[in-house]
């Protein structure tokens, strides 16, 4: 493997962070404080990595590759006791991902099924640690829109929300693509360099082209299609019963 040198990196505010609270699920709709999905929180300003636990964060779930946390680890959050770091890498390497990044987020659906299917052990691994933390729980990957998304969708079919609330959560990362882009270049260029991809076209075409909901509408449709139950795969590698019960009642209490 290749070494990246480490960049300069200027901690920011994260860009495409939200709460998941007031999605509608089964029974209701998911509380504030359940659990949060951001962008590349290892490079949070000390302020927003405090203000984010006096709100009641109290985990970290990091879905990066291992290539990707070897360049800034934990950030702020590594200083602060409160708060758990998990480590669960969605891809080995973010090179895995290369055959899908045409710089045309639309076609990522292939992607998203790969991942939800190749990565349902890990899948599950998150849901466990959203289930059973005691507070808050915030998961990203970089741009908090693949890997992030991916996640989004297992956390909240799992809570029986329906595909247009899902797609609709998933579409609100469109928003904020300009801004996501430029934040984490300084990370994501040398390591895009490393297998011949140039962050900067990739953000010309984001800025050219509309953010489409297909790929994760697609994603849905091609778990119903393939499994019936599109839980099936995380049900195979471990998600049961009672972890989903524990989810719902997590999600769902005052």
């Amino acid at each position: 493997m290749t070494v990246v040198d480490a960049p300069a990196i200027a901690l920011s505010a994260p860009v495409n962070l939200r709460d998941l609270g007031g999605i509608p699920v089964a029974g209701g709709a998911v509380r504030e404080g359940f659990a949060i999905r951001a962008d590349d929180l290892s490079i949070v300003t000390e302020e927003d990595a405090a203000r984010l636990v006096a709100a009641g964060l109290r985990a970290v779930v990091d879905l990066r590759s291992s290539d990707e946390v070897a360049l800034t680890g934990r950030g702020p959050f590594g200083a602060l006791a409160d708060v758990n770091y998990h480590h669960v890498p969605f891809l080995a390497s973010i090179g895995d991902g290369i055959d899908d990044i045409e710089l045309d987020q639309s076609s990522f659906a292939g992607m998203y099924v790969r991942m939800f299917e190749g990565a349902a052990a890990q899948i599950v691994t998150a849901l466990a640690i959203v289930a059973h933390t005691p507070g808050t729980v915030a998961f990203h990957c970089a741009a908090g829109q693949d890997r992030t998304g991916v996640l989004a969708a297992a956390i909240l079919l799992t809570l029986g929300a329906e595909p247009d609330d899902i797609v609709a959560d998933y579409a609100r990362t469109g928003e904020n693509t300009a801004a996501i882009m430029r934040r984490i270049a300084p990370v994501m260029q040398p390591l895009m360099a490393r297998y011949g991809l140039d962050l900067d076209d990739a953000a010309r075409a984001a800025a050219r082209a509309e953010f489409s909901p297909a790929p994760m509408r697609d994603l849905l449709g091609a778990l119903a299609t393939r499994h019936g139950d599109p839980l099936a795969p995380l049900r195979a590698a471990g998600l049961t019963d009672a972890l989903i019960g524990r989810l719902r009642e997590r999600a769902l209490a005052a």
